[in-house]
């Protein structure tokens, strides 16, 4: 591979991120064994892992301006201290707060800093403009082959050992991103092609200009919804597995599936990205997403169920991520996209943290999640169509 090639850059992106997202997305698995380690109830451990959806979301524009000012390689050598920080004390939390500082900051912090906005944001400003939407996904499909892997990993390590030696074993695994820091680190040279920033802005301006943006908003709204999509998903739907009577072993196979289509899917969407309008396709990702969901409500639950479901969701998954992306490099040049995006992933998380936590609620107060799926079906049909007043101009050819 050549040195300092857009491929090299991409490459290195997405093993950083494909750690850091298996990793974050296998965190449901643990909801359980807490559970009876701890026995604080369901309720409240949902609450930490929702204070973590919250967290990874919150620090995304505070790393982001910390790699648009020092270089990320500074943010994400410190993010992987902090991921194995966190998955070691969660090992020993013993309370609810302690469950809070473990699992709801130190590791959402530690996989925030080593996430979407500091890892787009840096190899978009290496990257040409015309193949800056297949390198988004690209790295984000590392994060997808991250779930893929970590997911069955870490049952069969719960299952063959302990979760305790599960989550010894993920801290080894995300001090492996430290070396990767060293690849992204410094300023980029200048790329033909590339558009940095809005002409004459700093940080500030370039921020209140997209504050005042009508179309930065409706990619807020829409990421909102698909966080709490996702976030009600990874950590309950080992829950709901169970109620339905299912082996563990239905849930991992069934979040691992979500790995490799989310691959397939965010490839894709990073391909389109070059020949169709990026508004358009969020329209269609997140409809398919609530044809899935009320699909899934009414049927049968076996096994295939949730395999087929998975395959479905796992398309767009996070898929959405090269389009969010790319309409906001689109909007408002790559100078400043590690902030300009890590604010819209805080919408994103803001709705994670209510998909993790109401789910929480709901499974303790009814006794059923059915709910929770008829409000994550409504969600993604609001989030489609508020993607359509996105001003947005035709690719060029």
């Amino acid at each position: 591979m050549k040195l300092r090639s857009p491929w090299f850059y991409m490459t290195a992106a997405g093993a950083v991120l494909m750690v850091t997202m298996g990793v974050r997305q296998s965190m449901g698995l643990f909801v359980a064994p807490l559970n009876r380690h701890t026995g604080l109830g369901i309720a409240k451990i949902s609450f930490a892992l929702a204070i973590g959806q919250f967290v990874w979301g919150a620090v995304q524009p505070v790393f982001g301006a910390m790699a648009d000012r020092w270089g990320p390689a500074r943010v994400i050598a410190l993010g992987s201290m902090l991921l194995a920080t966190g998955m070691v004390c969660m090992s020993q939390a013993t309370s609810e707060w302690g469950l809070v500082l473990s699992a709801g900051i130190l590791t959402a912090a530690g996989a925030g800093a080593g996430s979407f906005s500091v890892l787009i944001g840096a190899t978009a400003r290496r990257i040409p403009a015309e193949r800056r939407a297949f390198s988004t996904g690209f790295i984000n499909a590392g994060g997808s082959l991250g779930q893929f892997i970590f997911a069955p990993l870490n049952q069969a390590l719960i299952s063959a050992f302990g979760w305790v030696t599960a989550l010894w074993t993920m801290a080894a695994v995300a001090r492996t991103t430290a070396p990767f820091a060293f690849w992204l680190r410094g300023e980029p040279r200048a790329v033909a092609g590339i558009a940095t920033t809005i002409a004459g802005e700093g940080l500030t301006q370039a921020i209140g200009a997209a504050l005042r943006n009508r179309s930065y908003w409706c990619l807020h709204a829409g990421f909102f919804t698909c966080g709490f999509h996702i976030a009600f998903l990874v950590t309950h739907l080992p829950g709901e597995v169970a109620l339905c009577g299912l082996g563990a072993s239905v849930a991992s196979t069934s979040l691992a599936i979500i790995g490799p289509a989310n691959v397939l899917g965010s490839l894709t969407a990073g391909a389109l990205g070059n020949h169709a309008r990026m508004k358009m396709i969020l329209f269609w990702m997140y409809a398919s997403r609530t044809i899935a969901v009320v699909v899934y409500i009414l049927a049968p639950k076996t096994p295939w169920t949730f395999y087929l479901f998975a395959s479905a969701l796992g398309s767009t998954w996070l898929a959405t991520v090269p389009p969010t992306a790319g309409l906001t490099a689109k909007l408002f040049g790559t100078r400043y996209l590690a902030t300009l995006f890590g604010l819209t992933l805080l919408s994103h998380q803001i709705g994670g943290f209510f998909g993790a936590w109401l789910g929480g609620v709901a499974i303790s107060t009814t006794g059923s999640y059915l709910w929770m799926w008829w409000a994550d079906a409504t969600l993604a049909l609001a989030a489609a169509f508020i993607n359509l007043p996105i001003r947005e101009a035709k690719p060029s050819e």
